[in-house]
């Protein structure tokens, strides 16, 4: 399975589906074990947060919440870019970071064309989208998906081409023309960085985060360390740390910024441009036109979903979860009791007049989200390929292959752990450039469980960091979806990603060890061994049960 997800030889969804029918036949688990792995409440959590994104999308909530952003940063292109990465990490917090990066990449190319005018982006265009296809044929590297250069070539079809004349510069300015690029590329490389970035904020974020939460709860039962509140508290302060240095290398790397300052451009200072991008950042809102009853009952509901999530237990003070009888609300409980109320509010204001009014018409009322909608929009199989990971979990921790593995890796066990997890971090940071985050995950969590009980350390002091370490994908365009909608887009190397993935994959390993050894260690109690970890090392090392003859056992 690890072969296949890496090398995509089926669909990822269809080799999650295999362990339903090889682990009963080669009797590793039971079909009535395995099967239940697909469903566990954490799917449902990750469902909910689906349709809630589905309908924050039906209404246009996020553009607006964009825009509105955009028009407070300013237009300079350096503020502009902060702008935009603070946009989309906002946004994939919440919705997939395919679908925050492809919302956002039309938005960047329509500032940059009012920005820098036509003609140099055009030429710009052509030179480079023919420097990529010879990159990918030199490095053999896959183009993006169909599916994703249809989301990519949507960029130029939200906004309407401008006709305005470019900048009054220099024909010959090798430099100006340079500058230019640079912005493009700035503005482009820093959407897909800060998409994966943003979705390990939130447990909904993205699908390792969730993968950690059911593995915890194969692995530990009676783990209940983590859950919404608790990651949000140790991983929103890592996202913002990591935006704040990823915007300060992007901007050096193409914004003009050095250790003294911000370099002068002559076209950067040029009132009309700067002018010509404010204008179009507020036309495109004025376009959304006033926020309507629907925008505004699908914010209150959002706004709902996040604060229910976050103080059902967040550990530092008691839980709203604490009303009901201990162990029966969880995080899937709350996020489906909230987007429940999205198939039945209605998305017009009611009008209390109607109820009186024996003659007005009986006519249906939409709803804030229609399920035909929530069935068009919400990818389902990557709630298979959730499912197809507990159930990997669940076998490689019944057959005993992760206790093996961890056999296997012994010489960590004479490392300092703060050493080894930052081996751990690094070998899987650059190891999902090459494969997907979900299939990482998935290999490397039932390793990690075992191996931390080998070490005597908190299981979460070495999972946490692989879990979010597995998103910290940078260097290349198919590492992620993210990063592939960008590099179709024309205006990116593959020596581009490169060159400013490779530092931001080391950043994203230092800043991960030194969030793991400082604030997360209070917020998961990670300086203890904790009971739960306890009793999984008593099982796991306890010999193998003997079993009586039927005879005997009537005789007892």
């Amino acid at each position: 399975m690890a072969v296949y997800w890496c090398t995509e030889a089926l669909p990822l969804s269809v080799t999650a589906l295999l362990p339903i029918t090889l682990f009963p036949f080669l009797g590793i688990l039971r079909s009535s074990i395995v099967c239940p792995q697909y469903f566990l409440d954490t799917n449902f959590l990750f469902l909910s947060g689906l349709i809630m994104a589905s309908a924050i999308e039906e209404w246009n909530l996020h553009r607006r919440i964009a825009l509105k952003i955009l028009m407070l940063v300013g237009v300079r292109p350096a503020w502009l870019i902060l702008g935009m990465m603070v946009n989309t990490s906002f946004l994939s917090m919440w919705l997939s970071n395919t679908a925050s990066t492809a919302m956002m990449l039309p938005i960047a190319s329509a500032i940059l064309k009012n920005l820098f005018g036509q003609k140099e982006t055009r030429k710009d265009l052509v030179s480079e989208s023919e420097e990529n296809t010879a990159a990918v044929r030199t490095k053999a590297l896959h183009t993006v998906p169909t599916e994703m250069q249809f989301l990519a070539s949507t960029e130029d079809k939200d906004f309407p081409e401008e006709a305005e004349a470019p900048l009054d510069l220099p024909d010959n300015s090798v430099k100006e023309e340079e500058y230019r690029r640079n912005i493009w590329k700035g503005f482009l490389i820093s959407i897909p960085y800060s998409a994966s970035i943003g979705g390990t904020a939130t447990l909904t974020g993205t699908a390792p985060n969730l993968i950690l939460l059911g593995g915890l709860k194969s692995f530990f039962p009676q783990c209940d360390a983590v859950n919404f509140g608790s990651w949000f508290i140790f991983a929103f302060p890592l996202m913002l740390l990591f935006l704040l240095v990823g915007w300060l290398w992007i901007s050096f790397l193409y914004a003009g910024l050095t250790l003294r300052g911000w370099r002068k451009q002559s076209s950067e200072v040029k009132a009309d441009a700067e002018d010509r991008a404010r204008a179009v950042i507020r036309e495109e809102y004025q376009n959304l036109g006033p926020m309507k009853f629907a925008e505004q009952a699908v914010f209150v509901l959002f706004c709902m979903f996040a604060i229910l999530l976050f103080f059902r237990d967040p550990k530092f003070i008691p839980g709203w979860a604490n009303l009901f009888t201990p162990g029966f609300t969880s995080d899937a409980v709350t996020g489906v009791a909230v987007v429940t109320i999205l198939f039945f509010f209605p998305s017009q204001r009611p009008s209390l007049k109607w109820w009186f009014d024996f003659k007005a018409p009986n006519t249906e009322t939409k709803p804030l989200l229609t399920w035909k909608k929530a069935q068009d929009t919400i990818p389902w199989n990557i709630i298979l390929l959730l499912g197809g990971g507990f159930a990997m979990a669940k076998g490689c921790e019944q057959s005993g292959l992760s206790l093996w593995i961890s056999d296997q890796l012994h010489p960590l066990e004479n490392m300092p752990p703060m050493l080894a997890v930052l081996i751990i971090t690094s070998v899987i940071i650059f190891f999902t450039e090459f494969a997907s985050n979900t299939a990482t995950i998935i290999i490397f969590l039932p390793v990690l469980s075992e191996l931390a009980i080998r070490l005597r350390v908190h299981p979460l002091y070495l999972m946490i960091p692989a879990t979010v370490g597995c998103s910290y994908a940078f260097m290349l365009p198919v590492s992620t979806p993210p990063n592939s909608i960008a590099f179709a887009s024309g205006h990116l190397l593959v020596k581009d990603m490169v060159r400013a993935g490779f530092l931001m994959n080391l950043v994203g390993v230092l800043l991960l060890n030194v969030a793991i050894n400082t604030w997360a260690q209070p917020i998961f109690q990670l300086g203890t061994f904790p009971d739960w970890a306890h009793s999984h090392s008593a099982n796991v090392t306890a010999p193998p049960p003997t079993f009586v003859a039927n005879d005997t056992l009537r005789t007892l």
